[in-house]
């Protein structure tokens, strides 16, 4: 079961090829059978932290993956500035401890890498947190975009509404961590 159409679906993997760098290490948060990287993008290893591991398991796109509560334990089990980009697809809606988690994908990634957070008007409504049942689609929007600035250390902040012309509408907000870029020599 996927949980955008298929329109919003490419729209994602447009945003996913342009946004997160190819031949990166990637961290898929809230992972499941699909990680809507584009079909021709080239990361070094996709690594998933979800709730259901057969669903990983047929994930085409992971190179590794490990159960992870994200609600019980915001803390992920990575060690620091391990990732070059991070991405979460349809599920922030269901985050308790959002700020907590956003330092900890902080940490995990190195200076300049994004975090992508996507999201639409559908969710589970006994799974999505209080506020954002309150909210509308506009508002969801605001909401995670202060998700960054509260957690702080995130800079270039963009929202925007990629919705294809029919179909499931499709919202990003993405940051990239601050602090400078180590330089390859």
């Amino acid at each position: 079961m996927v949980h955008i159409d298929d329109g919003a679906i490419a729209a994602l993997g447009r945003l996913y090829g342009e946004v997160l760098p190819q031949n990166g290490r990637l961290l898929d948060l809230m992972s499941s059978w699909r990680t809507h990287l584009p079909e021709r993008f080239n990361a070094s290893e996709v690594v998933g932290l979800g709730l259901n591991v057969e669903e990983m398991a047929d994930n085409p796109q992971l190179e590794s993956y490990a159960v992870h509560d994200l609600n019980r334990e915001p803390r992920l089990p990575l060690k620091d500035g391990e990732f070059d980009g991070a991405m979460c697809a349809v599920s922030i809606q269901y985050i308790t401890h959002p700020l907590l988690l956003f330092r900890e994908v902080r940490r995990v990634l190195r200076p300049g890498a994004p975090f992508v957070v996507a999201f639409s008007n559908r969710c589970f409504p006994t799974k999505a947190v209080a506020v954002w049942h309150g909210t509308d689609d506009r508002q969801h929007v605001e909401l995670v975009r202060r998700y960054f600035e509260a957690a702080g250390g995130w800079v270039d902040i963009t929202a925007e509404d990629r919705s294809p012309s029919a179909g499931d509408p499709l919202f990003v907000v993405w940051a990239r961590k601050g602090g400078t870029r180590a330089v390859s020599s």
